[in-house]
């Protein structure tokens, strides 16, 4: 299992938000680059990011910051925040990152996710997020509520080469109140692409049940900012 620490940037910030609420913002800093470092330094083989503007609005507004974090450290990066169309999507890759995490976007045109995730040369480089309340998939950055399932999708992409899918429990994010385990078993159980947990993991045991319950990665944020996990232990646990 990998353990992938989270920068989550707003305005060229390193932010947290709670429950996906961008009225209930948290800054932690103005220099991606040395989390970044921090991250790599405690072992972390992949590091998570999200362009929150970009996930508001749909237009990238912190391409420089990936720029820099994917040109100074040894580890690979997962992006999220805009991935709307296949340019969005290329324009990403083309910063150097090595996945790209498409969430509203596959919901609002299935068949053009189905296109974007078969053509060869995408093959692992794409994942599908899945952000959840109450099972139900959240989008345009959590804004507004769907009446889908996360597990039928996650059900639908059986057999499909994505890289992962990301699964939030948008609930428990930010909020330093333990990864849903029940809710993220279901999503494993219900597919056959690696699941990375998202959303509450805040402690040494979140880490040990999301390999337990089979997960395939487990994503590290308001925990590590708040001095709540030795990311450097999570990552000796996970493997």
């Amino acid at each position: 299992m990998e353990i992938l620490p989270a920068i989550d940037l707003r305005g060229g910030n390193v932010v947290r938000l709670s429950r996906g609420d961008y009225a209930c913002q948290t800054t932690y800093g103005d220099d991606p680059v040395a989390v970044a470092k921090q991250f790599v330094a405690a072992g972390a083989r992949w590091i998570h990011m999200v362009d929150l503007d970009a996930a508001q609005s749909g237009r990238p507004a912190n391409t420089q910051s990936v720029r820099d974090v994917v040109s100074s450290v040894e580890a690979r990066i997962e992006l999220g925040g805009g991935a709307r169309n296949d340019a969005a999507v290329e324009a990403m890759l083309d910063l150097g990152v090595s996945r790209v995490v498409v969430g509203s976007a596959a919901l609002a045109d299935w068949p053009w996710f189905e296109r974007l995730v078969a053509r060869p040369a995408l093959a692992g480089k794409i994942a599908l997020g899945l952000d959840a309340r109450d099972g139900l998939l959240a989008v345009h950055g959590w804004t507004e509520q769907s009446s889908v399932s996360a597990e039928e999708l996650a059900q639908r992409v059986r057999g499909w080469p994505l890289g992962a899918i990301v699964y939030t429990d948008i609930a428990r994010d930010g909020m330093l109140a333990g990864v849903n385990v029940e809710a993220t078993r279901r999503i494993v159980e219900s597919t056959d692409v690696p699941v990375i947990a998202s959303g509450g993991v805040t402690s040494l045991d979140d880490v040990r049940r999301c390999r337990e319950i089979g997960c395939g990665g487990a994503i590290i944020g308001k925990a590590w900012y708040e001095g709540r996990i030795d990311l450097a232990r999570a990552c000796q646990l996970a493997t």
